[in-house]
């Protein structure tokens, strides 16, 4: 089996690398490129978000730190063991250098940050080859949550499966033809969490029973 290697160089979507291009001239120390994913291709959990946020991922490189969305993320990975500090960012205000990752591995399912955090259906497409590769090369691959509908949409469509026949829904379990299972979730966006349509307690519910699963 082929090692999966991200696509830190595609431009394939030229609206996205044009964007992103135009960010790299304004904030030249950000890194504004397809993000890779964290984590290592042997663990036994994957976390699908939808994509990069602009002060986020797109400007550290690493998924969910920056933004409010891994202010929530990764306390819940460090209460259930999957990270090794629940702070996504050092005190430089930067990517932790010394977090990482156990058993887990995050990745998105557009790479590259979109204009107003809205990516096209064919650039979630031209992108999806990526998520169904990183898939195929993780041999010990047992639970894959996706955190919010087009993370969900996404993972159905590197399967083969009919989005229809799967309902999303917060902590709503899958059955994947490979055995593999799917937990969906709310996205842990800032937008969910102020307006409590998702709370801690509830998104860290959906660990709980990752944990289980896997354990």
């Amino acid at each position: 089996m082929s090692r999966f290697e991200d696509p830190i160089a595609c431009t394939a979507c030229s609206r996205l690398a044009e964007h992103l291009a135009m960010i790299r001239q304004r904030d030249p120390d950000w890194h504004a490129r397809p993000v890779p994913a964290f984590g290592s291709l042997d663990a036994q959990l994957l976390v699908v978000g939808l994509g990069p946020g602009e002060k986020g991922a797109n400007r550290t490189g690493r998924p969910f730190s920056g933004d409010v969305a891994g202010e929530l993320l990764y306390p819940a990975l460090h209460r259930f063991g999957f990270a090794s500090s629940p702070a996504p960012l050092g005190s430089d205000g930067w990517a932790n250098p010394a977090m990482s990752l156990s058993n887990c591995r995050i990745t998105n399912a557009v790479r590259c940050l979109p204009p107003a955090n809205k990516p096209t259906t064919p650039e979630i497409r031209q992108c999806n080859r990526f998520l169904r590769e990183e898939i195929e090369a993780m041999p010990q691959l047992k639970v894959i949550v996706a955190l919010g509908a087009i993370a969900h949409q996404a993972l159905l469509w590197s399967y083969g499966l009919k989005v229809k026949e799967y309902a999303f829904g917060h902590n709503v379990r899958h059955a994947l033809p490979d055995s593999r299972v799917l937990v969906d979730s709310y996205h842990c966006s800032g937008y969910n969490w102020r307006t409590g349509r998702l709370t801690r307690e509830s998104f860290e519910a959906v660990f709980a029973g990752v944990a289980a699963l896997i354990n």
